[in-house]
């Protein structure tokens, strides 16, 4: 009954508070006239429309006024085909106004404009538009807790430069937005204006930073009624060439592909690809990987990373799954060897629908399919071959269900299935989310429940929950959490996890400044406790406290400092390979402090020294990470990054034989150099470049055996070599031209190369050139993807 009681209580607490901020409303109409998006603002019905301005500061002095000489003005007219916004941003120093130009997406020192739009008003998800002064665009999904610029629309811009500031037009189609199908539509709307030269930013509806929650402090629009939107349907059919040479061969491929986006209403969207080429994603950043677990690589294929907020809720989506490395290795004879084992498999198909209904239930529907992949053996003895499958025809879905409500507070169901088809593996996971806030965003309650079942050899389930309180507003914030995963929980098929069978809590308070001191822009100290411990032998597997500080000085220069303590002795699971055992880490204590110099200045410089310290003779990990950046104009930039790590004394897992599991004390070092540059011809057209090298060696000096105590002792028997010294090197040159909205040529030169050996090379200069001897690989492409909007087709027939 008290259970009862109390769970009662908490839902009263949760809906009694008050509503926050009046709402601006700015009303828009319905025009017939063509408006050409020129950036001019010429045409006599803007003049007729409804104006909103008044900007009010959002960072870093919250509350602020624009000042009169910074006086902007929002226009937003609407036929049945689009959305159409004027902007005029008054600047009294235009010479002065940042307009670096960019790619796509990436945000340069310029000033910027957005229009934030919200076609449910449900206060949980804008749909977000950005151009800078030099007109180029940028566009993304936000959530509170994440924007994803991966998301790409089909919308129109221009801005012009003036003797008084700077002008913006948009045109924005019903097609990038999401929407109920009422006849009289509400949606939530801000403007934001980025000034860079002075690192402020104004909305026009104040977002108050004492409240946690940012989208639920829009305005609303008004005014949009009766329209009758055009059918959404489009084809990006797209071709490509591609010439591959190494030392062993070269070849030519050509491949083509279709890519098609229908609307299935105003709220609900198919994608799909049909043949995919995903051959001028970004690559892999390959690394000496010595740890237990596999690499986690980021997501490059742009079906996989656009508009999947929905899907990644509940963190049970890993998409490199589909189309990753094969599943099992063939068991072959003492006489046989591998002569061919893809490194990846391919991926057949995919669609996904997703959208939102009318009273906020959101719906996500995601399948693909994967080809069934062989390797080939060779009997050494009688030079025959044969083939073994290690990867079965696999069909992957995604499932998912979220209902928001109240504005701010969701419940959601989330399914993933994975199908391999005959005696392979398969698996299925599901999850209940709750996601609960005040409706002055000031306390938020949010959990899971997530349940996997797999089906193999032999069958296991597990179960993962959590429970989380928090203060999300004010200068004083904080939270409290708990958390218990089960020893058979495993969400590895299509998600990914590393560490389970542990309960912990976690407790952090944090304190910021709202608005400027004398001293700082921003300013905020956090404060964490965090205690985690194995389920079946109760030891400790985590325990720090953590001191974090960041600042930003009046300069806009940042700065950010921490200091983790660990002061029990902690003990690894995963490290041993073998279930049941563990490694005894001892007391430690790590920090680093990080710089950020003011990103407009043409030159800027980050650095970032770090160490950890441990209670053992002699173990100590430091780092430096240094990277200069320069801006030679507008149109041309150069970066450079040096990450260096030296481990001295390290204890890692290197073997296990008959007398134990052997463990070695090491030195590691490991160098990571990153060159970027970009330029930009127009805010259409750019060239970029991308080159990586990597060094990383592990030496050994000596053999330890883990004792079943947790604890390492000396072992003198064991003499095999099993030392690393890993190279690896990529380099990209790209051409990108943006020719029509949606189409685009690229070209790209690529080469890589990887060196792996138990002979360690400390010699720089040798490693270099050892890259480079180890089979170089070059690539180069040209691709071509178009974009067909059914309705500019239909309309010339």
């Amino acid at each position: 009954m008290f259970k009862l009681h109390f769970t009662i209580l908490i839902i009263l607490i949760f809906y009694s508070f008050n509503s926050y901020g009046q709402k601006k409303i700015l009303l828009t109409k319905s025009i017939s006239e063509n408006i050409t998006i020129d950036g001019e603002i010429n045409e006599e019905i803007w003049k007729t429309s409804s104006v909103a301005t008044d900007f009010v500061m959002f960072e870093p002095d919250n509350g602020k006024p624009i000042s009169t000489a910074k006086k902007t003005e929002v226009r937003i007219l609407y036929d049945n085909n689009a959305i159409y916004i004027a902007a005029t941003l008054y600047d009294d120093e235009p010479n002065k106004i940042k307009k670096e130009i960019t790619k796509r997406d990436v945000f340069g020192v310029s000033d910027n404009f957005s229009v934030n739009i919200n076609g449910f008003n449900d206060g949980q998800q804008d749909f977000r538009f950005f151009v800078s002064s030099a007109g180029v665009q940028s566009d993304c999904l936000a959530i509170e807790e994440s924007e994803d610029f991966t998301w790409d629309a089909i919308w129109y811009s221009k801005t012009a430069i003036t003797d008084y500031g700077w002008t913006v037009e948009m045109k924005i189609p019903y097609a990038a937005l999401r929407f109920s199908n009422t006849k009289k539509q509400t949606w939530g709307l801000n403007f934001m204006r980025e000034i860079k030269r002075d690192n402020q930013k104004y909305t026009w509806n104040r977002v108050d930073t004492k409240i946690g929650a940012v989208i639920t402090q829009a305005g609303i629009l008004q005014g949009i009624e009766n329209i009758k939107t055009p059918t959404r349907l489009f084809f990006i059919p797209y071709s490509s060439a591609y010439y591959q040479e190494n030392d062993i061969a070269s070849g030519t491929t050509f491949k083509a592909g279709l890519d098609i986006k229908y609307g299935i209403n105003d709220s609900f969207t198919l994608d799909a690809i049909v043949v995919p080429d995903f051959g001028q994603t970004k690559f892999d950043n390959a690394i000496l990987n010595l740890e237990p677990f596999e690499q986690k690589l980021d997501e490059n294929r742009p079906f996989f990373t656009e508009g999947t907020d929905l899907f990644n809720k509940g963190g049970l989506f890993y998409s490199r799954r589909i189309g990753g490395s094969p599943i099992t290795e063939p068991v072959i004879d003492a006489n046989e060897e591998i002569i061919n084992y893809p490194n990846t498999v391919n991926l057949l198909n995919a669609v996904k629908v997703s959208g939102r209904t009318e009273k906020g239930l959101g719906i996500g529907f995601l399948n693909a399919v994967t080809k069934k992949t062989y390797a080939t053996i060779r009997d050494n003895d009688t030079n025959e071959t044969r083939k073994e499958v290690i990867e079965p025809l696999t069909n992957y879905n995604i499932l998912v269900l979220d209902q928001r409500f109240n504005q701010n507070s969701s419940v959601s169901f989330v399914n993933t299935n994975t199908t391999r088809y005959g005696d392979f593996r398969d698996a299925n996971v599901s999850a209940l989310l709750f996601d609960l806030n005040t409706k002055s965003n000031t306390y938020n309650l949010y959990g899971d429940f997530k349940y996997s079942a797999i089906n193999t050899v032999q069958d296991y389930n597990g179960f993962k929950t959590s429970l989380n309180f928090a203060k999300t507003s004010g200068r004083y914030r904080y939270l409290l959490s708990g958390k218990y995963i089960s020893k058979d929980y495993d969400i590895n098929d299509l998600g990914i996890i590393f560490y389970t069978n542990y309960h912990n809590a976690l407790a952090n308070a944090s304190y910021r400044i709202l608005n400027p001191t004398k001293t700082f822009n921003t300013f905020k100290v956090e404060q964490e406790l965090n205690l985690e411990l194995q389920n079946t032998t109760g030891k400790i597997q985590e325990g720090w406290y953590k001191t974090v500080i960041k600042a930003t000085s009046k300069k806009n220069d940042y700065f950010e400092f921490a200091l983790i303590i660990n002061p029990f002795e902690t003990f690894d699971f995963y490290e041993p390979r073998t279930n049941g055992r563990y490694l005894q880490i001892p007391r430690r204590i790590a920090s680093y402090f990080g710089t950020e110099f003011n990103s407009n200045n043409a030159f800027t410089f980050d650095f970032t020294p770090s160490f950890t310290l441990y209670d053992q003779e002699g173990r100590i990990t430091y780092g430096l990470a240094v990277g200069p950046k320069y801006r030679f104009n507008d149109k041309f930039s150069l970066s450079y990054i040096l990450d260096y790590t030296r481990k001295t004394n390290d204890r890692g897992w290197v073997d296990q034989d008959n007398t134990g599991i052997i463990f070695a004390e090491r030195n590691r070092e490991i160098l990571q150099n990153d060159v970027t540059g970009k330029y930009a011809i127009n805010n259409k057209m750019t060239l970029n470049l991308t080159a990586r090298y990597y060094w990383s060696y592990s030496q050994n000096h000596q053999f330890l055996t883990l004792e079943d105590n947790g604890y390492l002792v000396q072992n003198n028997a064991y003499s095999l070599n099993k030392n690393r010294n890993f190279n690896s090197w990529n380099f990209d040159l790209s051409y990108s031209w943006w020719f029509a909205p949606g189409s685009e040529i690229s070209i790209l030169y690529r080469n890589y190369a990887l060196e792996s050996t138990r002979n360690v090379q400390k010699d720089l200069s040798t490693n270099f050139k050892n890259v480079f001897d180890s089979n170089l690989t070059t690539i180069f492409s040209i691709s071509l993807r178009y974009f067909i909007d059914y309705n500019v087709v239909k309309s010339k027939f």
